[in-house]
């Protein structure tokens, strides 16, 4: 009779430890993407931050009562260099009406970003700035890349897309946002939080 109890309350236990597993790898295990970000709906985070190369600073209130594209990259990242030909394009193809295209380098060397940019090409109407300390990665909340965020003419983020866009995801969301509408969140792909290796 005793060891009928024993061998059932030994199931109990291995049934309760596998519970309790499943509980923290749904909740701590999460993609942070399946979370939608704060900042939708709410002012966008500002920031003062030099050129890459170190010619000039922007600040977000510089470039108010336009949308502003804030994406955040690096040359090590592989999503990045797959959306950036699209990024460039699209840049190139709203530029000058009232939207601004910024790309913040995220977690790595100034030097390294710019020889990046020197070889993947560059759009004259895309600002690229250099983030010292992730602080403004920080304020946006950003957990890998590529991300990117939408801000409408008022300074509210009203999008962000995690993982890489393309010039049909981008002009869509623009276009959304000109129309008064709220596109909120998107994922469309995994993200890199560090450089491999």
């Amino acid at each position: 009779m005793s060891g009928r109890i024993l061998r059932w309350t030994g199931i109990g236990i291995a049934l309760s430890a596998v519970v309790f597993a499943v509980v923290l790898a749904s909740r701590f295990g999460a993609d942070p993407g399946l979370v939608d970000s704060p900042l939708i709906g709410n002012p966008a985070p500002q920031f003062q931050l030099e050129s890459l190369d170190g010619t000039t600073t922007v600040s977000l209130d510089d470039l108010r009562e336009n949308i502003v594209v804030i994406n955040f990259f690096a040359s090590w990242c592989l999503e990045c260099r797959a959306e950036h030909d699209d990024l460039v394009a699209t840049s190139n193809v709203f530029g000058g009406e009232g939207v601004r295209f910024v790309q913040i380098s995220y977690q790595e060397n100034v030097n390294d970003s710019s020889e990046y940019l020197d070889r993947a090409g560059r759009s004259d109407s895309t600002l690229y700035l250099q983030d010292p300390g992730s602080r403004t990665a920080i304020a946006y909340g950003v957990f890998g890349i590529p991300e990117t965020f939408f801000i409408n003419e008022e300074g509210t983020v009203v999008g962000k897309v995690i993982g890489e866009t393309d010039a049909l995801m981008l002009g869509a969301t623009i276009d959304a946002i000109r129309r008064g509408e709220t596109p909120g969140q998107s994922v469309t792909g995994s993200t890199q939080q560090e450089r491999d290796g």
